[in-house]
């Protein structure tokens, strides 16, 4: 292992033992000892001679190889000299998808910090256990959703500094202190085993889990799936709906574009009809987006003029055959389907255009290795369900966090999926073998919408699980037992469902309320879930 280049040294102190990392497989993602992502990405750009080229757009700016790495130095060189910043540091990322986001992640790993890129619509208390478990010292955050940031700020918290862009007149704005800063920074060498990102995602208890990714990750996951299955040129255009701050987008819409001198298109605002004005508007090539915006978006294509359109991306979901059917008649268009996780960092089964199978994933791409096991860890048969296990050059370590002793298993990512493997060697889902709901592409966790219901005065019991929905793909659904006091009616349903939108992430609300008037448990007390899913 190469010595780091880390000065604060939490995120190695916080690794799990090397023992219980799952076996990482390198052959053919050999990168040197002493790496830098960001720099690699910006900087060879300009070295292969691309810096005329556009790398980010949106409907307000276009930046140019040169132009971003501009903007990146410049802010990694404000992090550093006047925000603090030392390398290993953990800085929390919020925004929306604009350049400014893009630049903001790139200029926090080239100087050495640590990326914690959050959802915009997570509040206060969400972010307040992410500040606390990856002890964030440094926020940055668009000056649209500050607000929740600095309300956690106080003697008792790790994070020290809080800078805003996207509006220049306030006093914390990083545009005028980016304005004095040189023009060129020198990236802080790293190692490639450095962690360069920690990514949260929700457990099944609702306890977010940090999972912990180096600077060679940041590089295996541009030169694994791209390449075998996407195979996109530096002609391409990449638009899409996923956050940055959700792995899937921050390759899709960011790493893989940046890696192959291709064009990151970003936008805001990704409802159905605004992404396909801006596919069309963009002239956009790639677009990387979820199973349930496919959906929605293919009863409304022959509105707009898609001939630009040639490769489409879906993951975050299990795809429906029906969907991928639907979309292909509609735009003659075979989306290409995968299946990644944060604990991977991206998609490690999918296939080509012309290998796709309806109602199947697809293969592990090369440089990963899956099959499916049995309870026992055992290898099944074709047509056995079972669970899901993967390895290849990425791999779960999560931050501090006895969950992963379950996740990783014998040297293998437990994905937490339910899958078999047909003659043929194609993977095809079957179901979750927890209780995280899948909606829409957002990991829910039920305990979590749980105990936002039970803080409201008339509920006396609730369950949450995920209902099957042609749309999203499962939604959330909440059986409720109310106080007795309280009378059973939809307005009843609209207050509670207001209620879970104003104390968590509103996406995680239940767009379904049952009222019953007692829970299905065992004998001892367990909740029976498989009851309330019609089991």
């Amino acid at each position: 292992m190469s010595i780091t280049g880390h000065v604060d040294t939490f995120t190695a102190d916080h690794l799990p033992p090397r023992s219980s990392w799952p076996v990482f497989e390198l052959d053919g993602f050999d990168y040197p000892a002493q790496l830098n992502s960001a720099h690699a990405l910006l900087d060879g750009a300009l070295a292969a001679g691309m810096g005329d080229r556009v790398a980010i757009e949106s409907p307000t700016e276009r930046w140019t190889y040169a132009a971003l790495n501009e903007v990146v130095d410049r802010l990694a060189w404000t992090l550093t000299r006047t925000l603090g910043l030392v390398p290993g540091n953990r800085v929390l990322l919020r925004g929306p998808n604009t350049p400014m986001m893009a630049a903001a992640w790139l200029a926090v790993v080239k100087a050495g910090g640590v990326a914690v890129a959050t959802m915009p619509l997570l509040r206060e208390r969400e972010l307040a256990q992410i500040i606390e478990k990856a002890r964030i010292s440094h926020a940055l955050c668009d000056a649209r959703l500050v607000e929740a940031v600095e309300a956690l700020r106080g003697p008792e918290s790790p994070l020290q500094s809080i800078a805003t862009f996207g509006d220049a007149a306030r006093p914390d704005a990083l545009e005028p202190r980016m304005a004095q800063a040189p023009g060129t920074f020198e990236a802080c060498p790293t190692s490639a085993e450095d962690t360069c990102i920690i990514a949260f995602t929700s457990g099944t208890t609702g306890e977010p889990k940090g999972t912990m990714h180096f600077h060679r990750d940041v590089l295996a996951i541009c030169d694994a799936f791209p390449a075998s299955c996407l195979k996109a040129t530096r002609d391409d255009r990449f638009i899409g709906s996923p956050p940055l701050a959700f792995t899937f987008g921050l390759g899709g819409l960011l790493l893989f574009p940046l890696r192959i001198g291709a064009t990151a298109v970003l936008i805001e605002r990704v409802a159905p009809d605004l992404l396909l004005e801006a596919i069309a508007r963009h002239r956009a090539t790639v677009c990387v987006t979820s199973p349930t915006a496919y959906r929605a978006m293919a009863t409304k294509v022959s509105g707009f003029d898609l001939t630009s359109l040639r490769k489409c991306i879906s993951a975050g979901e299990a795809l429906p055959s029906g969907t991928r059917a639907l979309w292909r008649e509609a735009t003659s268009i075979e989306i290409i389907d995968g299946i990644g996780s944060t604990e991977l960092l991206h998609i490690f089964i999918s296939h080509t255009e012309d290998d796709a199978r309806p109602g199947a994933t697809g293969k592990a791409i090369p440089g990963y290795r899956a099959c499916v096991l049995d309870e026992a860890g055992q290898p099944l048969p074709p047509g056995r369900v079972g669970r899901l296990a993967v390895r290849g050059p990425t791999g779960c370590r999560y931050l501090a966090d006895p969950r992963q002793a379950t996740y990783v298993v014998d040297g293998w990512n437990l994905t937490g999926d339910a899958y078999l493997q047909d003659e043929d060697g194609y993977f095809h889902y079957q179901a979750r073998t927890d209780d995280m709901i899948i909606s829409a592409g957002y990991n829910i966790a039920g305990p979590e919408v749980e105990a936002a219901l039970m803080l409201h005065p008339s509920v006396a019991e609730c369950a949450v699980v995920g209902w099957p929905d042609d749309e999203r793909g499962q939604i959330v659904k909440a059986f409720v037992v109310l106080r007795p006091e309280v009378d059973e009616n939809e307005a009843h349903v609209a207050e509670l469902q207001a209620f879970v939108k104003a104390s968590i992430a509103p996406y995680k609300y239940p767009r379904a309320v049952e009222f019953v008037q007692a829970l299905p448990r065992t004998e001892t007390g367990k909740l029976q879930r498989f009851k309330l899913r019609g089991g």
